[in-house]
């Protein structure tokens, strides 16, 4: 994409980079601007560790919905799901459980924009988008009772987006409201950047971002990602990086992307 090909687009500020953006250009793509490639570059150039978290959490969330498909899991409620790249929640679950239902949710102006390539769907199962902010669950349910029927179970999606809630306790009420709104039966899968792998790099890599975005972030602890899935029955192998949990591969690498996936009982 050009640098001025969707600045007609109301709400997009091309100048002030955005998660979403930063993230899809580290994944390969092109739905970016040059202020998410100048801190992109400058993030991944002292953080080289940045891209591959970036590619091993689409992996853990392609086997954590492939997991939960496989356990009967109909409804997916996607919160901070970013830009359209390969392998989203709807292309994976669907491809296995056609009559799947799936709820995309973000704030960027630009995932709005390409909202049209999250919502296509089987004949059988259906997609929606939502414009809204995970500081806001109230609202994110209420639009996402349109499509989910809540006295299902229905599968919780919050990768790599609680960073950007940095206070602890809001962050956990936050996450609590969503899980209390979803009957039993119901799984929450959730990752975020921790800093024990590499610390130097992941923290100056906060730094980084804090001064040039909008969206302030911060890194937790494994014990602290933890805390998200208090009350619920944590799935083996529990809270690890991302590239252990369920690996399809012998080869392991590590990465500062810690996460798990849980029932709720």
């Amino acid at each position: 994409m050009s640098d001025t090909a969707p600045t007609a687009r109301r709400g997009i500020d091309t100048c002030v980079p955005q998660s979403a953006r930063v993230w899809n250009y580290w994944l390969g793509g092109k739905d970016n601007f040059a202020a998410d490639r100048e801190i992109g570059d400058r993030i991944r150039a002292a953080n080289p560790h940045i891209a591959e978290i970036a590619l091993a959490q689409r992996a853990f969330l392609v086997r954590a919905v492939t997991h939960l498909t496989h356990a009967g899991i109909r409804q997916f409620l996607d919160i901070g799901t970013g830009l359209p790249t390969a392998d989203n929640t709807h292309q994976v679950a669907q491809t296995l459980a056609p009559e799947s239902r799936i709820v995309y949710v973000d704030h960027d102006p630009l995932v709005l924009a390409h909202a049209r390539a999250l919502l296509t769907s089987t004949a059988n199962g259906a997609t929606d988008y939502i414009d809204a902010d995970l500081t806001d669950p109230e609202s994110i349910l209420s639009q996402a009772a349109r499509t989910l029927d809540f006295d299902r179970p229905v599968a919780l999606i919050l990768l790599g987006v609680t960073a950007h809630l940095t206070d602890d306790t809001q962050a956990y009420a936050i996450v609590r409201r969503l899980v209390d709104a979803v009957p039993a039966g119901s799984y929450l899968a959730l990752c975020d950047d921790t800093n024990v792998i590499h610390p130097a790099p992941m923290d100056d890599m906060v730094r980084q971002w804090n001064a040039s975005g909008e969206n302030p972030r911060v890194n937790r602890t494994p014990d602290l990602i933890a805390g998200f899935f208090h009350g619920l029955e944590l799935l083996e192998p529990g809270v690890v990086s991302v590239t252990r949990w369920r690996p399809d591969t012998t080869h392991i690498v590590d990465v500062d992307d810690f996460g798990g996936v849980a029932r709720k009982p």
